[in-house]
């Protein structure tokens, strides 16, 4: 057995389920806050929770898609290594809470979120936007282009399943940048499920569009974002596109200390997140694709999906803890 392989074996025994663990503690202390209101103070909680499960895990993880760069953010900084420091070294991207407006308020969709992969695999990628379109599993490769009109991503798209154009649901950020985007949409006769935040959890959706509801994802959102979506997409089989968008010469500066040297790159899933990766999210609000944390008497239950790209194993938890002091 190579070195690769026996990381990749490493990445299954120990983590795969070990991960779990990771995005359900930061749900549920994320979960305690839901509608006060206060983002920070969710955010905050849920970086914390993250940071002290991921340092029980027999690793020598790097972030490298996190809080911020070191001077922004205390903890779970880019470049912050966490883990025993026994075990496989691996890069990490992460978001405790992916939705801190959506929490606030207790909207739907707000997750914890955690991809793992083989070092050296994970987009290093700036703090910019990134402009993205998104389908799930099961399409011939190259059916959406970065580079062509909305009008025809969404023609191919609804060929492919079979279905006419009115019968196609786009997802995409409310956000004033996307006037146009929203008008070319909706001027082909497609649907159109805007979303005030959490575009990670957008593209996701896309993996199951008979459950969701989404088939299409577009539109320009953070490039870490895009980082954790392209983890879970390379884990299901779906596509997705992604150009940085690096409009200042202090932007593309910043993209160069970080190995970017073409800022006009497409990356595709596979290039964002190459090699073995595993990625785990648990629901912190009830949402399209996964349940939130539950608050019983006794007990505290959680919805999670964790899925493995080298096996295509998709694994839906429902957990019910009754151990409360663990939280």
């Amino acid at each position: 057995m190579n070195m690769a392989q026996n990381i990749a074996a490493g990445l299954d025994r120990i983590l795969t389920m070990e991960v779990v663990r990771v995005t359900e503690r930061a749900a549920v202390a994320a979960a305690r806050l839901r509608g006060r209101g206060d983002e920070k103070a969710a955010d905050q909680v849920a970086v914390d929770a993250m940071r002290q499960e991921l340092n029980r895990l027999a690793i020598k993880g790097t972030v490298v898609i996190g809080e911020g760069e070191r001077d922004e953010a205390p903890m779970l900084y880019i470049g912050e290594e966490v883990g025993t420091g026994k075990g496989p070294a691996v890069d990490i991207a992460l978001d405790p809470l992916e939705g801190t407006t959506i929490c606030a308020k207790n909207l739907p969709n707000a997750l914890a979120v955690i991809a793992i992969a083989e070092k050296g695999s994970l987009l290093f990628a700036p703090d910019v936007y990134m402009d993205k379109i998104a389908i799930g599993p099961g399409y011939r490769d190259s059916l959406i282009d970065i580079d062509a009109p909305p009008a025809e991503n969404i023609a191919n798209l609804a060929k492919a399943k079979g279905v006419a154009v009115p019968d196609i649901t786009a997802c995409i950020l409310d956000r004033p940048r996307h006037a146009k985007l929203i008008d070319a949409v909706r001027a082909t006769g497609a649907a159109i499920r805007l979303i005030g935040d959490g575009d990670v959890a957008g593209v996701i959706h896309t993996t199951d569009s008979e459950e969701t509801g989404i088939d299409i994802y577009l539109g320009t959102g953070g490039a870490p974002e895009g980082v954790l979506a392209a983890a879970a997409l390379r884990c299901t089989g779906g596509q997705m596109q992604g150009r940085l968008i690096l409009d200042t010469p202090e932007k593309i500066a910043r993209a160069e200390k970080m190995g970017i040297s073409d800022p006009k790159r497409v990356y595709r899933a596979q290039d964002m997140a190459r090699g073995d990766v595993l990625f785990a999210a648990t629901g912190v609000t009830d949402g399209n694709l996964l349940g939130g944390v539950k608050f019983g008497r006794t007990f505290i239950t959680t919805h999670t999906i964790v899925l493995r790209s080298s096996s295509r194993t998709v694994r839906e938890i429902k957990a019910r803890h009754q151990d409360l002091e663990k939280f």
